[in-house]
């Protein structure tokens, strides 16, 4: 990693959290504290940890900072025609309104039993009021922790070990991969959460294929 490259003299921790406060844009909300960090004589290291990045980023930022100010750090829309993704501060939320072949999914940076829980009360959100969801899930660690606050609306189905035919997800997951993530060069950590976000959408958008590809047909056979 070439030598830190030194904040400029015109603001200060104080100025940075105070406009993290005020800013609109999610963003640039999240990276001045990391920032304000090292204004305040912390390392790059522990701006990375901050920020949930890696060095190299912290020291592309603290270039377009010193650069541009404050507006250095607003998000860089992804590459994509269709428009950007939907961003939210503490986590992604991608949701369609109540219809057939509804969905829900968080973008969130850790697999654990606090997401888990989010992803949870979202899905509890978009359940009909009066009805129960029963959700069909893998045996992975976060998914039947007893740390997870499982709503009373939803009731966990856990798989068989080792039978991903089962899951509907790894269709989805495949479908999406094929279509709009493969055989990409991603600039960074900010772009895949876009891309990620951008691809459910987009799947989402069309409830009808959202359904058939979550069905087996040998599931169906007489």
């Amino acid at each position: 990693m070439p030598n830190a490259i030194a904040l400029g003299s015109d603001f200060d921790a104080t100025t940075l959290r105070r406009l993290a406060r005020r800013s609109k844009e999610a963003f640039q909300a999240r990276r001045l504290p990391a920032l304000a960090a090292i204004y305040d004589g912390g390392t790059r290291s522990e701006a990375a940890r901050l920020g949930n990045v890696t060095l190299q980023i912290v020291r592309d930022r603290v270039v377009r900072f010193n650069a541009e100010g404050p507006d250095g750090l607003r998000d860089r829309k992804a590459p994509d025609p269709a428009g950007p993704a939907l961003r939210l501060h503490l986590h992604l939320r991608c949701r369609l309104p109540a219809r057939e072949g509804k969905g829900v999914a968080l973008v969130l940076p850790f697999c654990n039993s606090a997401a888990m829980s989010l992803h949870l009360a979202e899905i509890s959100a978009m359940v009909a009021s009066g009805r129960h969801a029963v959700l069909l899930l893998d045996q992975a660690g976060w998914h039947l922790s007893d740390q997870v606050a499982v709503p009373a609306n939803i009731t966990l189905l856990p798989l068989p070990p080792k039978c991903p035919e089962l899951n509907g997800m790894e269709n989805v997951w495949q479908f999406m991969r094929e279509n709009w993530l493969s055989n990409r060069v991603f600039r960074d950590h900010d772009t895949i959460v876009a891309l990620c976000c951008h691809a459910w959408n987009r799947l989402i958008d069309q409830p009808c294929r959202t359904t058939s590809i979550g069905l087996r047909d040998w599931a169906h056979r007489s």
